[in-house]
């Protein structure tokens, strides 16, 4: 060290103060527009004026006029637009010509703590912080002002046609209006918003200053100011620092690195900090960055050792299951009271646009933007920012869907794929409300699902053989039950004669009899009985508590109680719409044939309305007066409804009445509809 210290000697030492006289008022200008060599020092300056809060400076020059490179046509004819060819003393450019030019300024940095002007003097170096930064360029106001002058005269000559004899205008009608409480989160939009800065900006009044040349008498007495005025040191302890001092300022202690260690972007992923997360965090942050993945790859991506059924479990709160990959939910992606970044949209329509562009993915492969865009009417950009998280672009098909449908995992895990595919449904009934679409209009489904496996008939056979000998004894008591009819039978009728067709739980889970998955025919025996007594009590507390349901309702209502079944719990069989009003017709409920009007936007299904008809207490009799009314109108009056209590069992209480109302009806511009039928 001594050898280099002698290699590189100290030259001059120089003391260093810091001047603080004009530490709130010294201002850099900068002209980006003027080269270094062309300074305006010597142009007379006719104005100048400050809005100190704002740092804003304003500025006009004289132009010399007599100038060889100054064009005077040009001149007279900016001052002629401006100004006119009347005198008054408001005119831009008092000698009818363009005579002088301002300037407006701009803060080139908003944070100036680590700059300062300094002087070099008799040894010495004087620093002053900087107050501002300012960059002056040329302003063009006056042709606003031009303009404003032409739409004037243009408004001038096309009311001079007007007729001179009226001698005062027409009355005209005044409409007052009350402005409604104005609530805090539009308080905040309003005052974050363009218009209301402007404003802001324009209340603070100018501050008009006095410009003195560089050579001017005021300017070399403030120029003084640019140095210390106190040589001594105790006044100047900014910059008298022990050694100790001086050394944490350079390397300041680890404690407070870490306070100012910054942060990295919200879209770069460590997976050494990824794990440290809880496993639901993982798997949801990992989803939300890639959208779509496979299972198997998520696996790959958690710590070794991840309980795969902990993590199916996590995934399932957080994204769902599209042609067997698992696709982020979109409240995740576009939480509650936020908006898009590209038009502003809520995030509630946002969720259920993408929702909508999700569920066609579930019927097919491809699908085709004009489409989704004239159905759910978004804009353009959202609309892609949709496509592009689950799909690609490909020529003359649309976008496909952005992976291939992973069938191992459905086969593996036939109960998530049942109950992912009884969400879907609840999915689509609210979709199909939404946007006012069926299912139908969209073509046949490509099912996510793996199709069955068609084997021959010799093939099936020689299964089906294997399967009762080896469950024999299983077949015979449930053959036993039957015949004694311990199990409640549901009749089956050929699919020819039904107008309906089956739920589309059949559709993911096939029936036992057909081509399917192996083992579904005997899964299907020995489960039968208890589906179907489950089937019943999930009918019998249903209506229990809703006393009055459609047919769409109930089958929506069965679809979530199907998806909160948890992860290994056996599910119910394929089961048809009739196969559904047979286990409601079994359980004391019966059809009310509600009269629908014939311009009634109603589905099928929310035309077929079903009424617990025997709940065994006190009211059943009140409730049957009730769904007679509706046998004969799709609607009643309060009125008339208690004037036939009154007349079948004499008076009533009006909580009775109410309760009864409320239990079974939804009230709409003074009339009651039983639940569900009242159409939008």
């Amino acid at each position: 060290m001594a050898s280099g210290d002698d290699d590189d000697p100290i030259i001059q030492e120089i003391d260093v103060y810091l001047a603080k006289s004009l530490s709130d008022k010294l201002y850099l200008f900068q002209y980006p527009l003027r080269p270094s060599t062309m300074t305006y020092d010597d142009v007379n300056h006719l104005s100048a004026k400050i809005k100190p809060k704002q740092q804003r400076v304003e500025l006009e020059m004289a132009i010399d006029a007599m100038s060889p490179n100054y064009c005077r046509s040009k001149g007279e004819q900016i001052a002629l637009n401006v100004d006119g060819t009347t005198y008054e003393e408001t005119n831009t450019f008092s000698a009818k010509m363009m005579d002088k030019q301002s300037f407006t300024s701009i803060q080139a940095t908003t944070n100036t703590c680590r700059y300062a002007a300094a002087v070099f003097r008799k040894g010495e170096l004087h620093i002053t912080p900087l107050t501002g930064i300012l960059q002056m360029r040329p302003s063009f106001s006056y042709l606003d002002k031009a303009d404003t002058k032409t739409r004037e005269r243009e408004a001038a000559n096309e009311g001079g046609d007007s007729s001179q004899d009226e001698a005062e205008e027409d009355v005209k009608a005044i409409t007052v209006r009350f402005s409604r409480p104005e609530s805090e989160q539009a308080r905040q939009r309003r005052l974050q918003s363009y218009e209301f800065l402007q404003k802001k900006q324009a209340e603070e009044p100018w501050v008009h200053l006095h410009y003195h040349g560089v050579k001017d008498g005021r300017s070399e007495h403030e120029r003084q100011y640019l140095l210390c005025q106190s040589v001594d040191a105790s006044e100047n302890s900014e910059l008298v620092k022990t050694p100790k001092e001086y050394l944490t300022m350079l390397m300041p202690p680890l404690a407070e690195e870490k306070l100012v260690k910054p942060v990295g972007p919200s879209n770069v992923l460590s997976m050494a900090q990824l794990r440290t997360l809880p496993l639901g965090e993982q798997v949801k942050t990992l989803l939300k960055n890639v959208k779509v993945m496979p299972f198997a790859n998520l696996m790959g991506l958690l710590a070794t050792g991840t309980d795969s059924t902990a993590a199916l479990r996590c995934i399932q709160q957080v994204a769902l299951l599209v042609q067997g990959n698992w696709v982020v939910k979109s409240d995740v992606l576009y939480p509650k009271n936020t908006c898009s970044p590209h038009s502003g949209v809520p995030a509630e329509v946002l969720c259920r646009g993408r929702d909508f562009v999700m569920w066609r993915f579930t019927r097919e492969r491809s699908v085709m933007r004009k489409e989704i865009t004239a159905i759910i009417k978004l804009p353009p950009e959202d609309v892609k920012e949709f496509l592009e998280h689950v799909a690609v672009p490909r020529v003359n098909r649309g976008w496909e869907f952005l992976l291939p449908t992973d069938s191992e995992f459905i086969k593996k895990h036939p109960d998530i794929g049942h109950r992912q595919h009884m969400l879907w449904l609840g999915i689509q009934s609210k979709l199909e409300k939404v946007f006012n679409f069926s299912k139908d209009d969209f073509g046949p489904k490509d099912s996510p699902q793996p199709g069955p496996v068609h084997v021959s008939g010799e093939q099936r056979l020689k299964a089906a053989h294997e399967r009762a000998e080896g469950n024999k004894s299983s077949l015979q008591r449930a053959l036993d039950d039957r015949r004694a009819g311990s199990a409640v039978a549901v009749k089956q009728e050929p699919g020819s004669d039904r107008e309906d067709e089956p739920m589309d739980a059949s559709s993911s889970v096939p029936n036992g009899s057909s081509n399917g998955h192996p083992g579904a025919a005997c899964d299907h025996a020995n489960s039968g009985d208890a589906s179907s007594q489950e089937l019943q009590d999930f009918v019998t507390k249903t209506f229990r508590k809703h006393f009055v349901l459609t047919l769409s309702e109930f089958k929506r209502l069965l679809s979530l109680h199907l998806a909160s079944m948890p992860v290994g719990r056996r599910v119910f069989p394929p089961i048809s719409d009739h196969m559904l009003q047979d286990a409601i017709l079994l359980r004391q409920c019966k059809q009310i044939m509600v009269p629908f009007p014939a311009q009634t936007t109603a589905a099928p299904d929310e035309q077929k309305v079903f009424a617990l008809w025997d709940a065994g207490d006190e009211f059943d009799k009140h409730r049957r007066v009730l769904y007679d009314l509706f046998n004969k109108n799709y609607r009643i009056r309060r009125n008339a409804f208690q004037v036939k209590l009154s007349q079948e069992f004499g008076d009533v209480l009006k909580t009775d009445v109410n309760r009864l109302l409320q239990e079974c009806c939804v009230s709409h511009a003074g009339s009651w509809y039983l639940n569900g039928t009242l159409t939008s």
